[in-house]
């Protein structure tokens, strides 16, 4: 115990040096952002609570099953004033306490499956439940993503646009040394002039860029951005189109959980045929009642079996059953939705990864060229065969792309991503991240057989206090 909270104090004294230091940063990893989304979204936590809440309706169907006991207790006084024929006409008060005491049991016997479906169908919800966190699990993973690359990106084109800066702010003081003996005119001079205040223009547009990205880097990962490293490598994607359709539709929970739904429907259909069935209950009472006036006495119960089958509603079993059956129509028409979108995501996200490597690519060629273009057009400037233009041009021509080579990669990255989640790979357990994994059947385990007063129940009493919320 003493050495776990020294090494906490430990811990937190070196944060606080780190964070004294003047420079000091923390190194961030893409796994690191991914790490911290996880943990720290709130929306995985809202929706993990929904999910507990449709845990619940499986003990809520399951409950139906098990009898239903009631205890009556009730205390009675009686007082009054009489007169007649016995009392001689005389007025007499009248008064008497009496106390009863009743239980009462009710087990339904036979409901024609309505129950069993019920519990089915609370289940499938669970399932289906299940998928839809999954799958806002990777809308959070994505949206980090999205941010690291983002900041990623925003820092480097500040740099650029700050070297940029600094290189048009020398173009400009050897157009005026140039001016100064006669080599250019006051033009060439107003041209770098004005090539700068737009460079600090640019420059003050990409730092409010960057200002942006590491506030949706704070919302995405829950932390403010330190030093990002870049990826090592873009993940392994599936290997051809037809193969990363073929996940989306199989592997995607979206499908998955309209799958699912489709079920639900289904069975809430076989549920509201099975209303117009009868339904058998068996039922008793046992009670006791007390006379205190006349200390008398009685005590006794009742068994019994009672079938009850309703015969007349105005329609609404008839209505009821209509609606689950356009309901089952929506939910397979969903389905077929789910599908085509999976695979145009699919087919989107291939495409985007494809002509982002293109455009990498064509930058690295284009910042080759652009280079070469650039020193040589700066070094006939020097002998007087180029223009102050030329050479503003030719490095306005590098600039654009170097930036165009910065978005292409981060857009990569991103593509890659995106393409992970059209196939429903983008999860902590498929990206093997270090967090510890919520396990959605842990608390549906604990509730399903709908405890009350059991070693189960106070366990499932310590869980919800360990959960913040009981």
């Amino acid at each position: 115990m003493v050495g776990t909270a020294f090494k906490a104090k430990l811990a937190a004294g070196l944060t606080a040096l780190a964070l004294t230091v003047p420079g000091a940063t923390w190194a961030d990893t893409l796994a690191d952002a991914l790490v911290g989304a996880y943990n720290t979204s709130g929306l995985l936590e809202q929706n993990r609570a929904l999910l507990r809440a449709a845990d619940e309706d499986v003990a809520v169907a399951q409950s139906a099953l098990r009898p239903v006991v009631d205890w009556t207790a009730r205390l009675n006084r009686t007082f009054g004033r009489s007169a007649s024929t016995s009392t001689a006409f005389r007025t007499v008060g009248t008064a008497n306490t009496q106390a009863s005491y009743e239980l009462s049991v009710q087990l339904t016997l036979f409901d024609f499956g309505r129950t069993k479906l019920a519990i089915d169908s609370a289940k499938e919800s669970v399932l289906s439940a299940r998928e839809g966190l999954i799958s806002l699990e990777q809308d959070v993973f994505l949206r980090a993503v999205e941010a690291f690359m983002g900041v990623r990106s925003a820092t480097e084109n500040v740099a650029l646009r700050e070297s940029n800066v600094r290189l048009i702010t020398q173009e400009l003081r050897a157009a005026r040394d140039r001016f100064e003996v006669g080599e250019v005119t006051r033009t060439d001079v107003a041209l770098a002039e004005a090539e700068l205040a737009g460079a600090r223009s640019a420059l003050a547009s990409a730092q409010g860029e960057l200002d942006q990205a590491k506030e949706e880097y704070r919302a995405a990962v829950g932390r403010a951005p330190g030093q990002l490293v870049p990826p090592r490598a873009i993940p392994d994607i599936p290997s051809s189109l037809d193969r990363a359709k073929a996940l989306a539709v199989r592997n995607h929970p979206d499908m998955k959980q309209a799958q699912r739904e489709v079920t639900v429907a289904e069975l809430n259909i076989l549920r509201a045929k099975a209303d117009f069935n009868p339904s058998v209950t068996a039922d008793g009472s046992y009670g006791f009642t007390e006379n205190f006036r006349s200390e008398a006495s009685s005590q006794g119960g009742n068994i019994g079996i009672t079938a009850t089958k309703r015969l007349y509603q105005g329609g609404r079993r008839s209505a009821l059953l209509r609606q689950a059956q356009a309901n089952r129509d929506a939910a397979r028409a969903n389905l077929h939705v789910v599908q085509v979108g999976l695979e145009q995501a699919a087919g989107n996200a291939w495409s985007f990864l494809q002509s982002t490597r293109a455009a990498r690519d064509a930058s690295q060629r284009q910042i080759r060229a652009a280079t070469v273009a650039f020193d040589g057009v700066r070094e006939e400037a020097k002998l007087g065969a180029r223009t102050t233009l030329d050479v503003l041009n030719a490095e306005q021509d590098l600039l654009d792309a170097r930036a165009a080579l910065i978005d292409a990669t981060a857009n990569e990255y991103v593509a890659a991503y995106t393409l992970l989640y059209t196939a429903g790979l983008l999860t902590a357990d498929h990206l093997k991240l270090g967090v510890q994994q919520y396990d959605p059947s842990a608390y549906y385990n604990l509730v399903k057989d709908a405890p009350h007063v059991s070693r189960q129940g106070e366990k499932l009493d310590r869980v919800l206090k360990a959960l913040g919320k009981n």
